[in-house]
């Protein structure tokens, strides 16, 4: 069956199947899926989309699906499947329909605001059945509780413009940006920048229209709207040239009185297009830029350590499918040139970098930048270089046995050949070569004499060469009696003989025996107390029979006889086979053979040795810890496995990794390893492995998590800021470079001039830039040095140019009066008065204070002095407090000294003599004289307050009056008033006021008022230009104002004309007036607009114009 057609709504899921029968197939088809005519969907396989087959053996039937999830609307279009066999090939094409997803919220507003006229302010929609219902949208409005809701998510203005900054930016920065800001099609983008041009001509069409470019994130929206000239003129939207028709919520058309807008929601990469706005036929458009989200870093780079030519790929994931990236070498960008070299891959969210054979020159730190982070990792290529665990050995094997040549190398991967007296050994029937991990074995069966030689194993690619001979041991038996005693026949020089296995391996004693009768074969192991079994003596060493019996204490034996298991004994009638299939720890001991028959009888002890890889060291020790490296210590492992330990090997890897790196690939002798070239500020942890003759060891268990932090660099700008008899003041600046472990303060040191030993100014460490180092001997020449500090240490020392001498330096006495204390000083009566006054002077000054002369013997004003400043302190100024103060600091001879003026000011007393001078009418005439007590500052004036008899309530009539008399008006005949008047300076008011003692009536007089008689006054005037138009220069672009001023009465008609063409019609310049002056503005004039405009205005009276002329320059 062939794909169908399929539908789905935005973030649903579709799955698309394919069966393809199989019975006449003798091997499964090829499948491919394609969308549109080239994209192969292989390449975008991801979280979104997905391949998947299956096989049916009953039915003999194939499947395939294509499974699409998180639908977008950039998913919809044609799709084809394409099937292929060796003969035949077959295609199916199928569409998907990704339909917009509609909210409840949309819905709604869309039945609230559907009309049956288009009268006024609408909304059209997709929704076609308008006449479904009717809405009084007038009641609505009517409703002061009725608000449209602001769409949070609407576009703001972005803070970068990239339209702008590819504009103003040179070309060799077009990509920079383009990669920062997530430009897809920057060619695009530019051809698009360049057909952009202000479209400043005049349109009846339109009063504002579209600017030359926008720009909107992905998922946010953005509105485009116009100005009419017409509010009943009908509208289209164009995109790309192509009529915008109403589908879903993703496009909505607003139309308020003349203004016309487009939203589009839900922005993608499919909405960044031209559009246009049309209106009969004339059009505007503007250019819309989608930005992209910055693309983050999900999973980071791991470091990598090869060998020369292996393959490297390094793995990065990010946030968004099919994002654009950057690959960087050691800072410099990787192009797409070198092709030859690198290999790039994406596969959904990740990012593949493909080294094929890497070289010594590939090693450096590779780094994966986007468009919002980085990830950094390291490539270490070492030479390739062979070790070998375990070597061939000789072999001695009697007729028609197996002989086995065994070798272990470091490389599991490597191959090579096996040698026979230097030529390539072939397999066959008999001889079997194989390969498994890391080792090697050629196996002859069924010896014969023939296969004595030297045999070679050699590693492709590498220059070395594992040899050993095979031995054919054939046992001759001379003629005897037939009485013969038995006898072990065995090839070695003494009567004991050391046999060394591998643990695991398997153990083999093949002893050939003789005698007649046949003898009986008895074999025992030996347990013992005390010390190891027998050591084989060297080969030019004297046998001593008594050897064994000094060398341990043997109290029991234990017999194997068993002929099946893992430990079995075979015996036939000239040999006597001892075999352990993996050998253990606890096989190791001393096997002794006893042959025997009625003859006589013969014994041989053999000694075998169990060898295996070392324990695992204990976890390493980390230490020295600097910016990129740390010293690494461990014990060697307890056990040895039966062989000296050769080395180490030493792994590291990032905390949050699973990735170890070799740091070595020679053995280290020593149990410590000093580890570079790691990034700072990044946890890392070791590992060790111990190797011998048989193997590797399993890891050693991680070492604590560690953190390379390099030291601080040196504080700068070391200085001495003050130098006394016992003291020297420091200050300094932070280091410039500071690193992953920040800062966690200073040391200060100081030595004698000439000397070596440095001793601490104090104890621990400082925060501060600065610091004062005090007893200190008098004299003394001392060098002075700081050091930062931080968790790695401390950083290089700064210190001081040349010695200081400790020792005050004379300095003149100089008062420092701060400005606001070089006039008058007022306080209120009450207040606290803190005069503070620095002053310099070396050695420390004596300072002497004095009021008018005289020493102050005022208990209620103290003196605090210190080495820098004195202060006066009143804790509550009274009015003697005020006065003129003399300070004076003094050293010897030499003086300085400054005068202050402190005014203590407190409230006046009450006005004198207050009486009523006159009344008359509506009015009173009231005089008083001054207060007696001003306060000691100057009056700020009265304030009188009236009350009528009757209430007594107290309303002020006058405030802030200077003169010393007054009239009070707008009185009530009839009523009694009481008056009061208020002294004021700084401080307020005074507490007591002056008062009428009798209260003063306003009588009734008989009054007959006659209005007087005004002539009429004309006060008709012509215009008349006060100001006049003034001729202007403007660049193009920038909007331009022209002024005057005109008066006359009535208020003259004001007409703008440019050219002899009256402008009162032209959207484009606004017309203002204001108390006669009056503005003509023109909107981002160009060349056209430049002429002669005249001002004219015209009244009853007369009319009167101006004019001048305008330049319109276009900018260079």
């Amino acid at each position: 069956t062939r794909p169908q057609d399929g539908e789905v709504t935005v973030g649903g899921s579709v799955t698309f199947s394919a069966r393809v029968a199989g019975a006449s197939l003798l091997k499964p088809p090829a499948v491919k899926w394609f969308k549109g005519k080239w994209v192969d969907l292989g390449s975008k396989v991801g979280q979104h989309l997905q391949l998947r087959d299956s096989y049916d053996r009953a039915s003999k039937v194939y499947l395939f699906e294509l499974l699409i999830t998180d639908a977008q609307l950039s998913s919809a279009g044609g799709y084809r499947c394409e099937v292929s066999t060796k003969d035949k090939f077959d295609s199916s094409n199928f569409n998907l329909t990704v339909h917009e997803a509609i909210g409840p919220a949309d819905l709604d507003l869309r039945s609230a605001f559907r009309r049956t006229s288009t009268a006024g302010g609408s909304r059209r929609t997709s929704d076609s059945h308008e006449d479904a219902g009717t809405l009084d949208f007038s009641s609505l409005l009517r409703k002061s509780s009725f608000r449209i809701p602001r769409d949070s998510k609407l576009e703001a203005p972005a803070e970068e413009d990239v339209w702008e900054m590819l504009r103003q930016a040179p070309p060799s920065e077009y990509e920079r940006i383009a990669f920062q800001h997530g430009v897809t099609d920057l060619r695009g983008m530019l051809r698009r920048l360049r057909g952009l041009r202000p479209d400043d001509r005049k349109s009846a069409a339109f009063q504002r229209k579209l600017e030359p470019a926008y720009q909107v994130s992905k998922g946010h929206k953005i509105r485009l709207s116009v100005e009419l000239a017409d509010p009943d003129a009908e509208v289209k939207w164009l995109k790309n040239g192509q009529e915008i028709q109403m589908s879903g919520s993703k496009y909505i058309f607003e139309s308020v009185g003349a203004k016309r807008t487009l939203t589009i929601s839900q922005c993608s990469l499919a909405d960044d297009a031209a559009y246009q706005c049309v209106v009969g036929g004339e059009k505007c458009s503007t250019e819309l830029f989608v930005k992209e989200p910055p693309v983050l870093i999900t999973r980071p780079l791991e470091d990598q350590l090869v060998m020369v030519g292996q393959r490297v790929e390094f793995e990065c994931e990010v946030s968004e499918e099919g994002a654009q990236v950057k690959w960087l070498k050691d800072g410099v960008e990787l192009t797409r040139e070198e092709t030859f070299k690198y290999r790039f891959k994406k596969d959904g969210r990740r990012h593949h970098l493909i080294i094929n054979e890497a070289t010594l020159e590939d090693a450096g730190h590779y780094a994966l930048r986007t468009s919002g982070g980085q990830a950094l990792a390291e490539l270490i290529v070492q030479e390739k270089k062979l070790e070998v665990y375990q070597g061939i050995a000789d072999l001695a094997v009697g007729a028609r046995d197996q002989a086995v040549f065994k070798c272990e190398v470091s490389d599991e991967n490597v191959r090579g050949v096996w040698l026979k007296n230097g030529k390539e050994l072939v397999p066959d029937s008999r001889i079997q070569v194989s390969h498994i991990g890391r080792v090697h074995k050629l196996i002859i069966n069924d010896v014969t004499p023939a296969d004595e030689a030297d045999y070679s194993f050699v590693p492709e690619g590498f220059a070395c060469n594992l040899s050993a001979k095979l031995h054919f041991m054939e046992v001759k038996i001379d003629f005897v009696p037939r009485q013969e005693p038995p006898k072990i026949h065995l090839d070695c020089p003494g009567r004991t003989d050391t046999i060394v296995v591998v643990a695991g391996n398997k153990l083999r004693l093949d002893v050939p025996i003789s005698g007649d009768p046949a003898p009986t074969v008895i074999w025992q192991k030996s347990l013992s107390k005390g010390k190891k079994a027998v050591a084989t003596p060297a080969p030019d060493a004297q046998e001593d029979p008594g050897a064994g019996d000094s060398d341990e204490w043997v109290f029991d034996k234990k017999l194997l006889c068993e002929t099946e298991g893992r430990v079995r004994v075979e015996t036939t009638k000239d040999r006597s086979v001892f075999t352990v299939e993996g050998a253990e720890k606890e096989d190791e001991g001393v096997y002794t053979v006893t042959v025997k028959n009625p003859v006589g009888e013969d014994q041989v002890n053999l000694t075998v040795k169990v060898i295996d890889v070392p324990d695992p060291p204990e976890a390493p020790e980390i230490s020295n810890v600097g910016e990129d490296s740390c010293t690494v210590q461990w014990a060697p492992p307890a056990f040895d496995g039966g062989q000296p330990v050769l080395g180490y090997i030493v792994e590291r890897k990032k905390k949050k990794s699973f990735r170890w790196m070799r740091l070595n690939f020679d053995l280290l002798r020593e149990p410590r390893l000093e580890a570079r070239r790691m990034i700072e500020g990044v946890a890392y942890e070791m590992r060790v492995y111990a190797v011998n003759a048989v193997g590797a060891s399993r890891p050693s268990a991680s070492s604590r998590p560690f953190m390379p932090i390099g030291p601080p660099g040196e504080p700068s700008h070391l200085a001495v800021e003050d130098v006394s008899d016992t003291t020297v003041s420091l200050k300094w600046l932070p280091p410039e470079r500071v690193g992953a472990g920040g800062l966690d303060g200073y040391t200060v040191e100081y030595c004698a001039e000439g000397c070596s030993e440095w001793v601490a100014a104090l104890q621990g460490l400082t925060e501060r830039t600065s610091l004062l180092v005090k007893d200190l001997p008098t004299g003394a020449r001392l060098l002075f040095r700081v050091c930062a500090h931080n968790v790695a240490g401390s950083g290089a020392p700064v210190t001081t140019q040349e010695p200081v001498t400790v020792r005050e330096i004379l300095q003149r006495p100089r008062l420092q009066l701060p400005r606001h204390l070089r006039q008058v000083i007022q306080r209120k009566v009450g207040e606290p008065v803190n005069l503070l006054i620095p002053f310099q002077g070396k050695p420390r000054p004596q300072v002497t204070w004095t009021k008018e002369g005289q020493p102050l013997g005022d208990e209620d004003v103290s003196i605090r002095n210190s080495p820098s400043d004195t202060i006066l302190f009143i804790r509550a100024a009274r009015r003697a407090h005020s006065g003129s103060y003399q300070v004076t600091v003094r050293i010897e001879t030499l003086e300085d000294s400054a005068t202050l003026l402190l005014q203590v000011v407190d409230k006046p007393s009450p006005p004198l003599d207050l009486r009523v001078t006159e009344t008359w009418g509506f009015n009173v005439a009231l005089e008083w004289k001054p207060p007696q007590d001003d306060g000691n500052t100057e009056l700020g004036g009265y304030s009188v307050q009236k009350a009528d008899k009757r209430t007594m309530e107290w309303f002020t009539v006058l405030e802030h009056y200077r003169r010393t008399h007054c009239v009070v008006s707008e009185l009530i005949i009839g009523n009694g008033y009481y008056f009061r008047v208020f002294s004021h300076n700084m401080v307020g008011p005074s507490d007591r006021a002056a008062t009428t003692k009798e209260p003063i009536f306003i009588p009734r007089p008989a009054i007959t008022y006659e209005s007087p008689k005004y002539k009429a006054l004309d006060f008709s005037e012509a215009p008349r230009f006060t100001q006049p138009l003034a001729n202007r220069s403007v660049i193009a672009g920038y909007t331009t104002v022209l002024c005057c001023a005109v008066r006359g009465t009535p208020k003259p008609k004001i007409s703008w004309f440019k050219n002899g063409l009256d402008l009162g019609e032209d959207a484009r310049f606004r017309m203002f007036s204001k108390q006669g002056v009056l503005t003509l503005e023109i909107r981002k004039p160009c060349p056209f607009d430049g002429g002669v405009y005249v001002c004219r205005a015209t009244n009853l009276q007369g009319e009167a114009q101006c004019e001048c002329r305008l330049e319109v320059r276009v900018p260079q």
